[in-house]
């Protein structure tokens, strides 16, 4: 005991002396293992060593220049420039750069991309292979193009001007044009509010061809770049090919000044109230920006970064318990502190009203904001966030050599474009613990009231047309009243010292029987209660476990007149909480573990889904068996479900893709399809919490009706106990379920229509389908897979880069096992009214040409490159032992075994793709649906 107490003391010692050490002005510890050098032209670059997946690399090119250094002949012009690095460099013309690295199995927009924001332009070339002789020289030659070498000519700047309209046609909806509307208030009439990136159609259709090159000529420069390269590489040899490749770009002489712009301060609260037919419900933005410094960043922006974080998460998990309770006048809201803009940050509230209470909402949400800055938080709420933050630097230091690729150069991006620092998480950890041993509740309650500034307040306000909208004098009324409000008391939290399974008394079972499948290389527990586990022991992704239960029936076994309360199920059953405790006590009680459960019900299955860390697995245990022995079904819960499923409707009302969706169903199914039904005031009507809770104890009554699998880095040895205390204690019967075929028939074989539909932004929406019944196997699924490609790649050439016509058409395409083995796909595409005739028919062209054998060996050899890079790559996460493990018990296959995949992929032909295609048309159910503006 003297031992124990000496160490105690020791340790207290030398924590308050670190505490004492804390010296605010310090600059934060840097990770060192991210390179940084700066050429003598100026250009930066980054460099990471990770085998997070073993033999790729993800390059990038950050360019410091977004829309907002646009004149205004120019709107737009900065991402023009973005799509016209695809279209033609010096050493990759044409589509080289594409069709170069899709030979790799790289695939556009997924693996190679690009965007254009206000203040920057980022390209990223994703997962490129390391160990293929002379890529890594290519993908760094691609970025030297990009950054020096654009051709920008003639032909490729026309063909585009069409690509980027359709993308503004596609992207144009209520909420975009309500958001566009907002942008004057939202950056105080600064240059922002009026440099959306997509820019302006008139300037895109008219540009002349010496204003796109200037453009790039005058912003496109070495001293506003930076590379970064992120992967399995060597260091040095990428920074010796680096300093080869980039030095001898020439540094622009006299360059423009890359000014910063300032969004200025404002007493006056700035307002705005948008208002569009095609949306139906109101949200409420209130925001105060705060300043936000560019300089070399120091503990004493940790200790503010911190303390912003802690105080969004305790007020946001305030107005979530308010927004649980039926009688809420919202449907949620949170608070948050962001960056904003280059040079502000903003905090504040993001309010969701429900109809016709805006200003009920607004001062709801309001006094608990008012609350926090008159009396602080409590003990409690900043314990329990204190964890959260704990749990999570403990967490990220566990795993930190599978840190992914993105994240790592988020932190670049940010340091270069920001100047935020690249920190040494473990000792940025021990700063933050030193922060923490010092703090007060007053410190954080001084930390509000700084932020709740009377200045540089902006209010914005989506209206509804017809309701009662808070309006600018309404809103500053409010706030005074509120602010002014001596009846408003200090939250209480009462919640303490209480653990997930308080009370419950569990008798253990035991591990009847252990076997090693040698196949798989899994270990299958047989507990003394008939429950199977299969176990796999991955440690891939360090400090990951994932659980997986799943027993066949699901909804083919609800009535047709339950069936809207069985698509409830899982939404309730999340919003109840479990065992004992609600929602927001749940959250309390899980504050600083990592571990979440959920369960769902799908058409033909029921299953169980967690995530948790190595320390938490028996947290995620004991959620398990309470889901089983004391699920909770919330009467408040429910209630608040209704009212959510109310507003939703409402939003839909006016959403024209939601009407598209219905318009499609009802042609296809008839109006009264018991299993095809329209989200309407009846389906509402038809949802019963006494169903909900008869189906989940249907569904989930039996343990023993599962298989449950685990893979990830947990011992065996740890985790055998668990499953004797929580799995195998569970009660259990010995009926076995199967699910039943209910799969609905479309009402006629051939569907045409065309539907009219009123719009305030005109546009054409295609969507086009054929199915067929087809012979259900891996290699089919494969098969079926490259059509799919092969036909989206064609249509991306003729429809996007010939046409002009569209952004994108997305083609999809299913070959179920169960319940009926039917092959479809299906193609989508938004489009200019005046095209749509044209469009279509050469979708039909592309899908006739296949069909016939006009197949391209090299297009079909990029397609099934990308499904060997697929493979190779999620071998190098944990969830892909849990789908050998599933896959071999439910499906009958061994995912390892190269025959049911490898080979298959390298077996597939043009002539397996054209006989496929052949068999899905021949006789094929179709439907072609064009929706078109009204005239």
């Amino acid at each position: 005991m003297k031992n124990l107490l000496t160490v105690f003391f020791l340790s207290l010692a030398v924590h308050t002396i670190t505490a004492q050490e804390l010296k605010l002005n310090d600059p934060l510890p840097v990770n060192t293992r991210i390179k940084k050098g700066v050429l003598k032209n100026g250009m930066t670059y980054y460099i990471y060593k990770t085998d997070v997946i073993k033999n790729v690399a993800s390059y990038y090119i950050i360019q410091n220049v977004g829309s907002v250094l646009e004149n205004d002949d120019q709107q737009g012009l900065a991402h023009f420039l973005e799509h016209m690095a695809f279209n033609g460099t010096k050493n990759f013309p044409g589509k080289g750069v594409l069709n170069t690295l899709q030979k790799h199995g790289a695939v556009f927009a997924k693996d190679i991309n690009a965007y254009t924001a206000f203040d920057e332009t980022v390209y990223n070339m994703d997962n490129i292979p390391t160990n293929v002789p002379g890529l890594i020289d290519t993908s760094l030659l691609i970025l030297h193009d990009w950054a020096d070498g654009l051709l920008l000519t003639e032909a490729e700047i026309d063909a585009e001007r069409g690509v980027i309209k359709e993308e503004w046609r596609t992207r144009q909806n209520g909420y975009m044009r309500l958001f566009k509307k907002s942008l004057p208030a939202m950056f105080n009439n600064t240059k922002y509010a009026d440099r959306m990136p997509i820019g302006l159609m008139s300037v895109v259709d008219n540009f002349k061809y010496k204003a796109l090159r200037d453009f790039y000529h005058d912003w496109y420069r070495t001293d506003l770049q930076a590379i970064a390269v992120v992967g399995d590489v060597d260091v040095a040899e990428i920074e010796q090919k680096i300093q080869k490749l980039f030095s001898p770009i020439e540094a622009i002489k006299n360059p423009i000044e890359r000014f910063v712009i300032q969004i200025p301060d404002n007493k006056v609260m700035l307002y705005n109230l948008g208002i569009d037919k095609e949306v139906a419900t109101s949200t409420i933005s209130f925001t105060i920006n705060q300043p936000k410094s560019l300089k070399d960043e120091t503990v004493a922006d940790l200790k503010e970064s911190l303390f912003s974080g802690m105080i969004s998460r305790m007020l946001s998990s305030r107005l979530r318990e308010i927004s649980q309770k039926p009688d809420a006048p919202f449907v949620s809201a949170s608070a948050s502190f962001q960056s904003f803009a280059r040079a502000k940050n903003n905090f504040g509230l993001l309010i969701s009203p429900k109809p016709n209470n805006q200003v009920e909402a607004f001062k709801v949400a309001l006094i608990e904001l008012n609350r926090a800055v008159k009396f602080g938080f409590t003990q409690a709420e900043i314990d329990r966030t204190m964890a959260v933050y704990n749990n999570y630097y403990q967490t990220k230091i566990s795993k930190i050599d599978q840190t992914p690729h993105a994240e790592i150069v988020n932190t670049i991006q940010k340091n270069y474009l920001e100047n935020e620092a690249m920190t040494d998480m473990p000792k940025e950890y021990e700063i933050v613990k030193t922060i923490f041993a010092t703090m007060t509740p007053k410190d954080l309650q001084d930390f509000i009231q700084k932020l709740y500034s009377p200045e540089n307040r902006v209010l914005d306000v989506t209206g509804v047309e017809g309701e009662n909208n808070l309006s600018e004098a309404a809103a500053l009324q409010l706030i005074k009243q509120v602010e002014n409000d001596a009846t408003i008391t200090a939250y209480t939290d009462e919640f303490v010292g209480k653990t997930l399974i308080s009370g419950l008394k569990i008798k253990a079972g035991k591990i009847k029987s252990e076997k090693v499948n040698k196949e798989i290389g899994s270990t299958r527990f047989v507990l003394s209660n008939g429950v199977v586990v299969d176990y796999t022991f991955t440690d891939i992704e360090k400090n990951n476990v994932l659980l997986e239960a799943a027993s066949f029936g699901g909804n083919s076994l609800v009535k047709d007149a339950d069936l809207p309360s069985a698509a409830m199920v899982s939404t309730l059953m999340g919003m109840s909480g479990l065992g004992d405790y609600n929602a927001t006590d749940l959250r309390k009680v899980l504050a600083g573990k990592n571990a979440n459960a959920r369960i769902g019900i799908s058409d033909l299955e029921e299953n169980i889904s967690g995530m948790t860390t190595t320390k938490d697995i028996e947290t995620l245990l004991q959620m398990i068996h309470l889901q089983f022995v004391k699920p909770r079904f919330d009467q408040d819960s429910f209630k608040v479900l209704l009212n959510n499923l109310d507003n939703s409707l409402i939003q839909r009302k006016n959403d024209i893709a939601y009407k598209m969706e219905d318009s499609i169903t009802t042609t296809l199914y008839g109006f009264n399809n018991p299993r095809k039904r329209l989200f309407d005031e009846k389906y509402i009507k038809d949802i019963s919490f006494e169903k909900i809770k008869a189906i989940y104890l249907e569904r989930f009554k039996n343990p023993a009706d599962f298989t449950f699998f685990i893979a990830g880095d947990i011992s065996k040895e740890d985790l055998k106990p668990l499953l004797e205390k929580y799995i195998a204690s569970l009660p259990t019967t010995k009926k076995k379920e199967k699910w039943q075929d209910n799969s609905v028939s479309w009402l006629k074989g051939t569907n045409k229509k065309e539907i009219f539909m009123a719009m305030e932004d005109p546009k054409a929406t295609v969507r086009i389908a054929f199915k067929n019944p087809f012979t259900y196997s891996l290699k089919n699924t494969y098969v079926l897979k490259a059509f799919q490609d092969v036909l989206e790649n064609r249509l991306l050439e003729t429809l996007r880069e010939q046409e002009g016509g569209t952004y994108g058409a997305s083609v999809f395409s299913s070959l179920p096992k169960r319940p009926k083995q039917i092959a479809s796909f299906y193609v989508y595409f938004d489009c200019d009214p005046d095209k749509v005739d044209k469009l279509v028919a050469i979708v039909h062209e592309e899908i006739e040409k296949i069909r016939k054998g006009d197949i391209d060996k090299e297009d079909l050899d990029k397609v099934l490159t990308s499904y060997l890079k697929d493979l190779k790559e999620e071998k190098e996460y944990t969830n892909y032992g849990l789908n050998v493990m599933y896959d071999y018990t439910i499906e009958g296959y061994n995912r390892n075994d190269a025959a049911n995949n490898l080979d298959l992929i390298n077996s597939v032909t043009p002539q397996d793709v054209q006989k496929l295609v052949n068999t899905i048309l021949d006789k094929a159910e179709s439907f072609e649906f064009i929706f078109k503006p009204q005239k």
